[in-house]
């Protein structure tokens, strides 16, 4: 009896470890425990566009094993082109590996210019006797056109005629796809102008994507000899038959320039030491607008003295100068020879400078004394030849 007994109760815990183990892997969500051995998908199913524009699918692909996948579209209405697309090419087939990044497919789908009401697309993929497919729909509305846009942060810029003036600019596309536009701007005469987007120097065209912005970066340089006054610059972008542009205004203020120099252009002047030597200075300037405030220095050596007349000059117009004079005293014991005095004027707008030599002549004091010892040496010859020269 007690062998009979042990044969009917052993069966038991394994019964009930089966039963849970089935309990438990029917709690568990579909797919757990085994991948699917092909699968297709997209984040965006169904759209609306408009009419002649384009649309794109992005398209996940995921096996359980290394398969090679054919890639077709049923369903597209005539006029209708669909394209698919990957590593840079148009491709028809993809392969997709159990592990690591999906590969990256895109389906193109161009929607001809009468097209309307909805269409449903089929995309099946297919590896061996693996088949997969994706329902796509795109619906046809005139509110699916989106508009583009330019717009300038700070539309109006002000400064000197040395100046690079710099805009930034914001490329909008609200459109459902993704638009390439080139780049085109226009400046006045002999102006330098350039339109980039953003940390692409060399490129003369922006890709931007459905929904997104770029930022154009526009730099303005105007020449050299340009008035004062206000100029306009207009830079347009143009993709396919979307058209914006974008004016955008710089107000010159003038070009100032300032130089230091003489009447007769003669940069040397001479004179005794302790004296004053008066040297006249030519202000010119040589810019479009007026210098003001105009104030003046000097750079010598150490003990002279340098006095300016006038101390100052309220305005200097534009292609106009000012002569003043500066009145420069070297140090008593100067010893002679050439000296460095450099002059200097500077407006609230510009400034400048140039270098003089001063030349410090012998004091002819010093002749006076030569000749008296001279004549001291000479008359005391002539009283020892006198005094003496009779023994």
């Amino acid at each position: 009896m007690a062998t009979i007994r042990a044969s009917r109760v052993a069966p038991r815990p394994i019964a009930a470890a089966l039963a849970l183990f089935a309990f438990v892997f029917s709690l568990l969500p579909a797919g757990v425990g085994a991948a699917d051995p092909l699968t297709i998908s997209t984040p965006f199913p169904a759209v609306s566009v408009a009419a002649g524009t384009k649309v794109s699918f992005t398209l996940n692909l995921t096996a359980n094993a290394r398969r090679q996948v054919a890639l077709a579209v049923s369903g597209a209405p005539s006029g209708w082109t669909t394209t698919f697309h990957g590593g840079g090419f148009i491709v028809e087939g993809v392969t997709v590996e159990p592990t690591g990044t999906p590969p990256d497919v895109r389906l193109d789908v161009d929607v001809p210019d009468n097209a309307t009401g909805s269409t449903s697309l089929i995309v099946t993929a297919t590896s061996g006797s693996l088949t997969e497919r994706l329902p796509l729909k795109v619906a046809i509305t005139t509110a699916g056109g989106g508009n583009v846009d330019l717009k300038a942060d700070y539309p109006a810029l002000r400064g000197t005629a040395s100046q690079t003036f710099s805009f930034s600019l914001t490329l909008s596309n609200d459109t459902p796809e993704d638009l390439t536009f080139s780049l085109a701007s226009q400046g006045p005469d002999g102006w330098t102008v350039t339109a980039k987007p953003s940390g692409q120097e060399q490129a003369a065209s922006a890709v931007v994507k459905a929904g997104s912005t770029a930022t154009i970066n526009v730099s303005a340089q105007p020449p050299a000899d340009v008035a004062a006054g206000d100029y306009q610059i207009v830079v347009a972008a143009t993709s396919g038959d979307k058209n914006v542009s974008s004016q955008l205004g710089v107000t010159i203020t003038g070009n100032y320039k300032l130089t230091v120099t003489t009447p007769d252009q003669r940069l040397n002047a001479s004179g005794a030491a302790g004296g004053t030597i008066n040297q006249t200075i030519r202000i010119t300037n040589d810019g479009s607008a007026p210098l003001t405030g105009v104030t003046f220095d000097k750079t010598a050596p150490t003990g002279w003295n340098v006095d300016f007349s006038p101390a100052t000059v309220d305005q200097i117009p534009a292609n106009s100068y000012q002569d003043v004079t500066a009145a420069i005293k070297p140090k008593g014991d100067a010893i002679a020879g050439d000296y460095v005095v450099t002059l200097s004027a500077k407006a609230k707008e510009a400034s400048g400078q140039q270098d003089f030599r001063i030349t410090i002549d012998t004091s002819p004091i010093w002749g006076i004394v030569g000749l008296l010892l001279i004549a001291a040496i000479v008359a005391g010859l002539f009283w020892v030849f006198r005094t003496y020269g009779r023994r």
